[in-house]
């Protein structure tokens, strides 16, 4: 793991839940859609730029982030760690028992591979490991 990459927050509208970081004076993003989880994704970065909170809004009603702010409301969703090498990473978790939810990586937002830990094997954060191509 090399670094926490970003903090994700499910929100039910990006564009009401960005207010208070444009405030702060922080800067914000493009959205970007990532098709296959059906999310609209924008990134917001402090100063420094190394590290990003992304506010996540469900781009239709069946988006997983729809169905974690019906259950759970808006809030947290995942803690993203960058690795340098997510496919050893699946691996080596899978090879400890650790349950994920794409055995394969897929594409998220920055064009990074992603994969996720079930919050299972977890403090009940779902956590992200994502690798830049």
């Amino acid at each position: 793991i090399l670094k926490i990459n970003h903090v994700a927050i499910a929100v039910t509208s990006n564009s009401d839940a960005r207010f208070i970081f444009d405030l702060l004076g922080m800067s914000i993003g493009e959205q970007e859609f990532i098709k296959d989880e059906k999310v609209n994704v924008v990134k917001i970065r402090p100063t420094n730029k190394e590290h990003a909170i992304e506010l996540l809004e469900a781009s239709d009603n069946l988006s997983v982030i729809k169905k974690y702010i019906d259950k759970k409301g808006q809030g947290l969703h995942h803690i993203a760690l960058e690795t340098d090498n997510i496919k050893s990473a699946i691996d080596y978790l899978k090879e400890k028992g650790v349950e994920l939810i794409y055995d394969s990586p897929k594409i998220g937002s920055d064009n990074k591979l992603i994969t996720f830990i079930s919050p299972r094997f977890t403090p009940g954060t779902l956590i992200e490991l994502c690798q830049s191509i």
